[in-house]
């Protein structure tokens, strides 16, 4: 698994991939922060919080990660190295989980110019400081368990498609669907009483339980039972290839 994570992080970083797609995370969550004229602004906002910024990175993640997941097997199979993958010393689960970890690192990675925005909220706040810490951390929790299943569907996408185009958009369709998707048909009110259990079934609700400081075991244990399953079906569909 090991030598897979570190030739997956050579691939991002050995090329300006990882570089352009840190550089321009960073850049869209500054300008609409700090810059354009929108609800995201965190100076219209006129309170020291960085709620806005855990609403509109879910959205940026939602392209940004199946971009990286894209390539991990179905470039493999897409380059016939994928078969070169099989007559290794590897289990399929090491091949899956190294790549899982590689571009999870880099779904982290986005989120460090993010404690530049922390810092200049902590320090505008009157009085200086004056930010929840524990809705600001809970929030962090539920973005880091986002990247995880958001990177376990990328590679889910990738591992049943035969090239990179169809796994980037098979992957954002599921991003979507699970983030925003289910949580909009229930909004909807068409089931009755079930639509309390089909919001459950997306990812928004659980998310949102982080992002007011609530840590609740069950979101947590939803998010990894999605990761889990996602991978465990990645498995299914690389061995199926064999």
């Amino acid at each position: 698994m090991i030598a897979i994570f570190k030739k997956e992080l050579w691939a991002y970083f050995g090329n300006w991939s990882a570089w352009l797609i840190l550089a321009a995370f960073s850049l869209i969550g500054t300008l609409f922060l700090f810059f354009f004229d929108n609800d995201f602004n965190l100076f219209f906002i006129g309170t020291a919080s960085l709620q806005s910024y855990f609403v509109l990175v879910p959205w940026l993640l939602m392209f940004i990660i199946p971009a990286l997941a894209m390539k991990t097997l179905a470039e493999e199979e897409q380059n016939s190295t994928l078969r070169w993958l099989f007559s290794q010393p590897l289990k399929i689960s090491d091949i899956i989980l190294g790549k899982f970890f590689s571009v999870f690192l880099v779904g982290i990675l986005c989120l460090l110019p993010s404690l530049i925005y922390f810092y200049t909220v902590y320090i505008l706040g009157i009085p200086e400081g004056n930010i929840d810490l524990g809705m600001t951390f809970g929030s962090y929790l539920g973005l880091i368990l986002l990247i995880a299943s958001f990177s376990a569907l990328g590679i889910l996408a990738s591992s049943w498609s035969k090239n990179q185009i169809m796994a980037y958009l098979s992957g954002v369709f599921l991003c979507f669907i699970l983030y925003f998707g289910i949580q909009q048909l229930a909004s909807y009110k068409l089931l009755g009483g079930a639509d309390y259990f089909l919001q459950n079934l997306g990812f928004y609700q659980h998310y949102i339980g982080f992002s007011r400081g609530l840590v609740d075991s069950k979101d947590l244990a939803y998010f990894l039972l999605v990761i889990g399953l996602s991978l465990y079906l990645s498995k299914f569909f690389v061995e199926k290839k064999k």
